[in-house]
């Protein structure tokens, strides 16, 4: 193990495959079957949710789509950069987890500062300073679900647990905030929290 001092914080590299001890029946942590032991970071959008928000047509791009997994009316995929092309209209956005995601979120922040609108699917930890800069701080809206999601996999399949973690909808924009906020979703929709 090796770690690494970035700001305040001590980051630590661990070994692959290395798990935090357990006590018996004890589960696992939050992200738990994004692991790298579950052989794919590709999470893939529960069906019910986008339906939820007005279905794939009532977006206009996800710009981290998976390809044959309609979320959106332009699919943007690897190996195109998402953050490389042009974003217009409603986004839909499902980031890839961890760090990266901040970038992602900003970009959407972006272009509804811009005059475009979009949702964003990513686990709720609210206190990390990803979430406090481009959520709290340029969110028009969130959806705290109720309940753990059950992503797919990139065969379509479900995953065979739950995500480990709480996930939250996040609306840029006031167009997709009276989406969350009517949505059948079940969960905790909260808006206004900014000056």
């Amino acid at each position: 193990m090796t770690t690494k001092q970035h700001d305040d914080l001590v980051l630590f590299d661990l070994e692959p495959g290395w798990e935090a001890p357990r006590r018996p029946g004890q589960r696992a942590g939050i992200g738990s079957h994004h692991s790298h032991r579950a052989g794919t970071t590709t999470w893939l959008t529960p069906p019910h949710i986008t339906a939820a928000l007005g279905g794939p047509d009532s977006f206009d791009l996800d710009p981290c789509a998976h390809p044959g997994w309609v979320t959106a009316r332009q699919l943007v995929s690897l190996p195109t950069d998402g953050l490389s092309v042009g974003w217009h209209g409603r986004v839909w956005l499902n980031p890839p987890y961890g760090a990266e995601a901040w970038t992602w979120l900003a970009r959407l922040a972006d272009h509804a500062d811009q005059g475009g609108s979009g949702t964003a699917l990513v686990f709720a930890r609210t206190e990390t300073a990803g979430f406090v800069e481009t959520v709290w701080e340029r969110a028009t809206g969130l959806l705290f679900l109720a309940g753990r999601l059950t992503f797919h996999l990139p065969d379509g399949n479900p995953a065979n647990a739950n995500s480990g973690g709480p996930s939250v909808l996040i609306a840029y924009g006031q167009p997709d905030a009276d989406v969350l906020a009517t949505c059948s979703l079940p969960g905790s929709f909260i808006t206004g929290w900014r000056a």
